[in-house]
């Protein structure tokens, strides 16, 4: 059948990234979100180069490289004594390697830049403000003012509900871990943070990601340690009573990054849901993509990039589809789960390490230094070298 009539259920990366590469071929998309406004939650997110290479393909090559800042190295130190353990290059030598930039970005900058792009599409249609209910599915479409879809993606994040319209598919479980997010001036970490790194800290049960943003002027932070699971929620706003529990976590830390925790404005607190392996498709006309798919923790960086590359790969693969288009969506499935599986496990290797305690970890600080950076990298070229469909 010849997919022509797009319904996309969620407008963020994921949604947004799908709605304008359906809509560059001049499929007629209809993306709908529950919020009055896209005001996009959280600080910033990487943007690997598997990802890079997407967005550029989609012509936001050069908006991207005003949002970005592209930093020199990735760097693993410890969170005890600060001691670069080892370091992955990026700047010149990711667009050289893996053949787009690697580069860090506030993740509403990049929001805006994807929904300028798909609001130059005029056979794009964004609907915000409309309730969204798997039960009322069927009066969607007609409340759109829209032709009945001949596909529905949802991108509606972990607590998905179109994803109740896939028989069997998992519910979200809470992985253990909580993120505390927050911005600080670059002034008041530049003692023990290089603006020009994206530096993750390391230490028992706990590790702390750092990365400049707005051109230096302010370090994005994430520090992510063991926590009680809240019920179903997103980010939530710091309790006064809670920030003991985090420097709790982070006692055993050199005292310059405790200081940074203790005198940090209000942060957020994001409980890490991930979703377990199942279906994705319906078996008919519906697909979920991104984290309403596949939510994984934040360990290898890439849940914002495995959503571009969703959104992207479903309409390359829906692009003059013939045959019944259940069986293309079923091998556009099986596809993404390898990929996405693999940069699952990716994840669940690096939180082993970066907590690791004890003998462990002093054998995991000897092994990294004793390896090449150029080896890391090598490592990497499966998960940032990846050229989507059609590129």
């Amino acid at each position: 059948m010849t997919v022509r009539n797009i319904l996309i259920i969620g407008a963020g990366i994921g949604g947004l990234t799908s709605a304008l590469s359906f809509a560059r071929p001049g499929h007629e998309v209809h993306l709908v979100e529950q919020a009055p406004a896209l005001s996009e939650v959280g600080a910033g997110l990487q943007v690997s180069p598997n990802a890079s290479r997407i967005l550029i393909a989609l012509g936001l090559g050069e908006a991207l490289q005003r949002a970005m800042v592209h930093p020199h190295e990735i760097v693993l130190a410890s969170g005890g004594s600060l001691r670069k353990i080892t370091h992955v290059p990026c700047g010149a030598f990711a667009a050289e390697r893996w053949g787009a930039p690697y580069g860090v970005m506030h993740r509403a900058d990049l929001q805006t830049l994807l929904l300028d792009a798909v609001n130059t599409q005029p056979s794009c249609h964004l609907h915000l403000g409309q309730r969204i209910s798997a039960t009322g599915m069927g009066d969607l479409a007609n409340r759109l003012g829209m032709p009945r879809p001949d596909l529905v993606v949802g991108a509606d994040g972990v607590w998905s509900e179109i994803r109740k319209l896939i028989k069997g598919a998992p519910s979200p479980r809470f992985s253990g871990q909580v993120a505390w997010r927050f911005k600080v001036p670059a002034d008041v970490a530049r003692s023990v943070l290089n603006p020009a790194s994206v530096t993750a800290l390391l230490g028992p049960r706990t590790h702390l990601v750092a990365y400049p943003l707005e051109n230096g002027k302010t370090f994005n932070m994430v520090a992510i340690t063991r926590g009680n699971d809240p019920g179903q929620t997103w980010a939530q706003r710091e309790q006064p009573d809670r920030r003991q529990d985090l420097l709790t976590a982070f006692s055993g830390w050199h005292r310059d990054l405790v200081a940074i925790l203790r005198q940090a404005p209000e942060m957020t607190r994001w409980p890490l849901y991930e979703l377990p392996d199942g279906p994705w498709h319906d078996g008919a006309s519906t697909i979920l993509i991104g984290d309403a798919a596949h939510a994984m923790t934040p360990f290898a960086a890439q849940g914002a990039a495995m959503a571009i590359e969703d959104g992207y790969e479903l309409a390359q693969a829906c692009n003059g589809v013939e045959g019944e288009l259940a069986a293309t969506l079923q091998a556009y499935q099986a596809k993404r789960r390898a990929r996405v599986g693999r940069a699952r496990s990716r994840g669940a290797f690096n939180q082993f390490a970066y907590h690791a305690r004890g003998p462990i970890r002093l054998g995991r600080d000897l092994v990294l230094a004793l390896r090449q950076p150029e080896n890391l990298a090598a490592e990497l070229d499966w998960l940032y070298a990846y050229r989507a469909t059609g590129l």
